[in-house]
């Protein structure tokens, strides 16, 4: 009897197809992939060897849905990955959930709520072991899916002492407030901030928020903010202190959204033959590797975006395996004096 031929690599091998080059029955066969006993060695070596001639993959989403097996998905939603933040994050997150056997279901919602209520709605059909959001603020919809969804869930990023679950990241506003309040000990009075476009349910709004609050508090004045519609980066920084500049040029010391966009305002000023901290102080946020190409050390907030990740990938197992977790964890932050104010 000729064997049968090996299907084009774009044409999937069925479970049925499998059985039958090996001989055995298709129950047998998945018997045998599940590991569920009632076979021989002789038998379980004959499917294995046509497993591996054929390229057969299992369908293991359908093994959930059909109830024979726990789902090993989790379902985690980001922003977007052109802020580096976010991509340290999710490393943490993958790097705890890969360890365990976990699968990441990545999805980017751009801020926008109705993006992430038409991810939530998608995911949960694919039956997930649960679900990382980030941020706090969802749709009244969303929330209403996600109480009904009976799957663990840790929202992340902005610390939420009310989670709909479970919760791991750290105050925003206090961490503006508290730059803000540094940067008056300086003796500035004149302050700015260049970030990008951000709704009102933002992260980065709160840190806005707070810097405002604290220059008010200590008698200064936020004299320009900038925010660009753009993403957080390098460039941004760069052409978004020209026109902060341009705009002000009295102001004494700005404020940027991410470390990415003041490494760029460092740029700027030394392409501009600026002096900082003489003519301009720059603060960064979330000291992220790139300010390790500056000759001085840049003042920022140091964020542990990596261990944000690991602590909601394991808040989350915990429940997934039935254990309990503290709802709410505070990961902080540290305000990092340097050399550019």
């Amino acid at each position: 009897m000729s064997e049968p031929k090996l299907q084009n690599k774009n044409n999937k091998i069925s479970l049925a197809e499998v059985a039958k080059a090996a001989g055995v029955s298709k129950m047998t066969a998945s018997r045998v992939l599940r590991d569920e006993g009632g076979f021989s060695e002789k038998t379980r070596a004959k499917v294995m060897a046509e497993v591996e001639r054929l390229g057969y993959f299992p369908n293991r989403l359908a093994t959930v849905f059909a109830g024979d097996k726990k789902s090993t998905f989790i379902g985690v939603s980001i922003p977007d990955l052109g802020n580096e933040v976010f991509t340290h994050v999710l490393e943490g997150i993958d790097r705890k959930l890969a360890s365990f056997n976990h699968q990441t279901v990545l999805g980017m919602t751009q801020h926008v709520q109705s993006e992430e209520e038409n991810w939530i709605e998608t995911v949960l059909s694919w039956q997930p072991a649960g679900l990382i959001l980030t941020g706090r603020a969802h749709s009244p919809r969303a929330i209403q899916i996600l109480k009904g969804a009976n799957v663990p869930l840790v929202e992340i990023w902005d610390l939420n002492s009310s989670p709909v679950d479970m919760c791991v990241g750290l105050n925003h506003f206090d961490s503006g407030y508290d730059m803000g309040r540094f940067l008056l000990t300086k003796g500035y009075t004149r302050f700015g901030y260049v970030g990008t476009s951000h709704d009102a349910a933002n992260a980065a709004t709160s840190r806005l928020n707070g810097y405002a609050k604290a220059i008010q508090d200590g008698g200064g004045k936020l004299t320009r903010q900038l925010c660009l519609n753009d993403i957080p980066g390098f460039y941004p920084g760069f052409y978004g202190t020209e026109q902060l500049l341009s705009s002000d040029p009295h102001v004494e010391v700005s404020l940027y959204q991410n470390e990415n966009m003041a490494v760029g305002a460092v740029h700027f000023c030394q392409a501009q033959q600026i002096s900082i901290p003489g003519d301009i102080g720059i603060a960064g946020w979330g000291e992220l590797p790139i300010a390790s190409v500056l000759p001085y050390r840049l003042t920022t907030v140091h964020v542990n975006h990596l261990r944000i990740g690991q602590l909601a990938a394991e808040k989350l197992l915990l429940k997934v395996n039935g254990d309990s977790a503290t709802p709410v964890s505070d990961v902080g932050f540290q305000l990092v004096p340097g050399d550019t104010v």
